[in-house]
C-alpha cells in the first residue's frame, strides 16, 4: 500500500473518530433530558422593558405594591436596570432595546410574556396604597381560581407603562407575606409550549384551570415560588418578543446551552460573561420568541460557600 493511500486512510479514521466523539458528547448532554436538574434557585426572576418615565414605574412596584427596592446596576451604553424584590423573585425594569418586537395592549393582544400576577391577603391595605398614591382603587371581582393558591378575588390593572398586572387577594389571614408570583405567557401552540416549559425546562406541572376574566384555560407550571402560566386564544396573534422575559439561576450555563443545542431550542446569545461580575449567561427563546435566559454565579457553580 502506498504512503499516500495509508495517509488518506489514516485521515478518514481520525475524522470518523472525531464524529464518534462529537456524537457521544452530544448524546451524553441530551441524556440529561431537561434543564430541571441544573436549576439552582427555587424561583425565577423576570424582567419588563418599558418606554414610560422610570420614576412612576419604580414607585408603582415599590411604594404602591409594597415590594423592596434593590440597588440598580448599569449594563453599558448608559443603560440601567432597576431591581425590585417581590417575594422570592426579582423584578427587573429597563428600557426597551433594539432588535426585538414589541406589541402594546392587553394580555390577549399578542403572544409573549403579557402578565405579572402578585398575591396579597389584605385588600383594604392594598387599596389604601393605591389611593394614597393618587391612583384609582383597583376593582376586585370574584373571577379568580388557581390550581395552587387560595385565590378569593382579583383585579386586572395596568402599570405606568400600560402593561397588565393581576393582583390576587387570597382567603388567608391578613398580613401574610407571599413568596409566590406568576408570569403569564400567551402562546401560539399550547402543545409545543408545554414541551418547552415542562419537558425541556423541567418545570413542575401544577394543573389547568379556566380563567374566567380572559375566557381561556391556563396551564400552570412552577419552579419553587414562581409560577408560569400558559394561555392560548386560538387564533393567530402578533409576536411580542421584547417586552418581558424570565431569568433562571442554574449551576452551569454551558450545560444548558448544550441541552438547547441538542434539542433544537433557539439560542439567542451563546454563553458569555458580564465584565466585572463573576456571572455567566446564555439566552434562549421559547417557541414564540420569549426570552428565557440563564445565569450561573460563583455561588451557584459551587466555587464559593453559600
Amino acid at each position: 500500500m502506498s504512503p499516500t493511500v495509508k495517509s488518506n486512510q489514516l485521515q478518514l479514521a481520525i475524522a470518523a473518530l472525531e464524529i464518534l466523539l462529537i456524537g457521544t458528547v452530544n448524546s451524553q448532554a441530551c441524556e440529561v433530558g431537561s434543564v430541571g436538574p441544573l436549576l439552582w434557585m427555587p424561583s425565577m426572576n423576570t424582567f419588563r422593558r418599558f418606554t414610560a418615565d422610570s420614576e412612576p414605574m419604580y414607585t408603582f412596584y415599590t411604594d404602591v405594591l409594597g415590594f423592596e427596592p434593590l440597588e440598580p446596576y448599569e449594563v453599558g451604553n448608559n443603560s440601567e436596570v432597576w431591581r425590585i424584590q417581590a417575594g422570592a423573585s426579582q423584578l427587573k425594569l429597563s428600557r426597551r432595546v433594539a432588535n426585538r418586537l414589541y406589541v402594546d395592549g392587553g394580555v390577549a393582544d399578542a403572544t409573549g410574556l403579557r402578565l405579572w400576577t402578585f398575591f396579597f391577603s389584605d385588600e383594604e391595605a392594598l387599596i389604601d396604597k393605591f389611593t394614597n398614591a393618587g391612583l384609582a382603587a383597583p376593582v376586585f371581582e370574584d373571577a379568580c381560581s388557581h390550581p395552587a393558591m387560595n385565590c378569593a378575588k382579583s383585579a386586572l390593572i395596568s402599570d405606568p407603562s400600560g402593561q397588565d398586572v393581576e393582583i390576587v387577594i387570597t382567603g388567608d389571614a391578613k398580613g401574610t407575606q407571599y413568596e409566590e408570583m406568576e408570569v403569564g405567557i400567551v402562546v401560539s401552540d399550547l402543545s409545543l409550549s408545554m414541551l418547552f416549559y415542562r419537558d425541556f425546562l423541567g418545570l413542575e406541572e401544577i394543573g389547568v384551570n379556566y380563567d374566567v376574566r380572559l375566557g381561556t384555560e391556563k396551564h400552570v407550571f412552577r419552579n419553587g415560588a414562581t409560577f408560569v402560566s400558559l394561555r392560548s386564544f386560538g387564533g393567530p396573534l402578533p409576536a411580542d418578543t421584547g417586552t418581558a422575559g424570565i431569568q433562571y439561576v442554574v449551576t452551569d450555563v454551558a450545560a444548558v446551552q448544550d441541552l438547547a443545542r441538542c434539542q433544537g431550542i433557539t439560542i439567542d446569545q451563546e454563553v458569555s460573561s458580564l465584565p466585572g461580575f463573576m456571572v455567566r449567561f446564555v439566552w434562549l427563546e421559547d417557541r414564540d420568541g420569549v426570552t428565557n435566559y440563564f445565569a450561573d454565579t460563583a455561588e451557584s457553580r459551587g466555587e464559593v460557600e453559600a
